[in-house]
């Protein structure tokens, strides 16, 4: 039987798992505003997840629900709509129909961690976030992790992957600072492959937190960066510089314990493919 899955909120992460999921023989829906930008082979659904009264049937009987959908403004009221009423009405509404959701995903954020003093983090760690979006993911978490479906909340820390270069042209230009905090980052590829396995084994935890196996100090990365690209290495934060929010750890030993291992387990690996196309398009 051919697995039908939709994909809410279809961009870079949904793209790269929908390619996996076709080259299996999946029937893959993907909801996007702009449709035109689905990957090759996916169906779109148009519809607004902010709009409900929108939705109408759906297009297929769903036996898997992947919500990856994402703010594009840093708004409280539009992350509300977009995490959790989005997610709440969608699911309301594959339910009325009687899609078989066989699994339910969330893609959540290490933003509800509020640890800024270098700590580990993990699944049993505290969550106080510090902001207003951190708030909210973990009000969608508790819609996934109250669903009568199988639900399973993955938080990824920072994506970064092809197109994504903000980072390595700060470096480039020269506007880079190395601080000492900690980052943690997953490649888009990695982001894909984690749910794709996390869709296939038996007996998922209702909770997993993806981020690659090497916690890097943003200095660690920036440094490295400006040695590949030939520029000079980032200066030190000045006194007057704004302290970063960000520097906590991630672990991510029950993600491995299931069977996942990382395609670009550094931000090394992953980013000296990004770097060298950077560096090809200038020429």
């Amino acid at each position: 039987m051919t697995d039908k899955v939709l994909i809410a909120g279809c961009g870079d992460v949904g793209n790269a798992l929908a390619a996996r999921l076709l080259t299996e023989g999946c029937e893959v829906w993907g909801v996007r505003r702009r449709v035109d930008a689905l990957g090759k082979g996916v169906q779109p659904w148009r519809i607004d997840l902010t709009e409900p009264s929108g939705f109408g049937n759906p297009p297929a009987p769903f036996d898997y629900l992947l919500y990856t959908a994402s703010a594009d403004r840093r708004d409280e009221d539009h992350y509300r709509s977009i995490y959790v009423d989005g997610l709440r009405d969608l699911l309301a509404a594959l339910r009325k129909a009687g899609c078989p959701l066989r699994r339910v995903f969330f893609t959540s954020s290490t933003a509800v961690y509020g640890q800024s003093a270098g700590e580990w983090v993990d699944e049993t760690s505290p969550t106080e976030p510090l902001g207003f979006n951190g708030r909210i993911l973990l009000d969608a978490e508790a819609i996934v992790q109250e669903a009568p479906e199988t639900g399973i909340n993955v938080r990824l820390s920072g994506i970064y992957g092809p197109g994504r270069t903000r980072l390595v042209r700060k470096v480039w230009s020269g506007e880079a600072i190395a601080t000492r905090s900690w980052t943690n980052r997953i490649h888009v590829e990695d982001c894909a492959g984690a749910l794709h396995h996390l869709m296939r084994i038996d007996n998922p935890e209702a909770l997993y937190l993806a981020s690659d196996d090497e916690p890097a100090t943003n200095a660690d990365v920036t440094t490295w960066l400006s040695r590949e690209l030939g520029v000079s290495a980032p200066p030190e934060p000045t006194a007057d510089s704004q302290p970063e929010r960000l520097n906590k750890r991630c672990r991510t030993t029950r993600l491995r314990k299931s069977g996942y291992r990382f395609e670009q387990p550094t931000f090394r690996d992953g980013y000296r493919p990004i770097v060298r196309e950077f560096l090809s398009q200038l020429g």
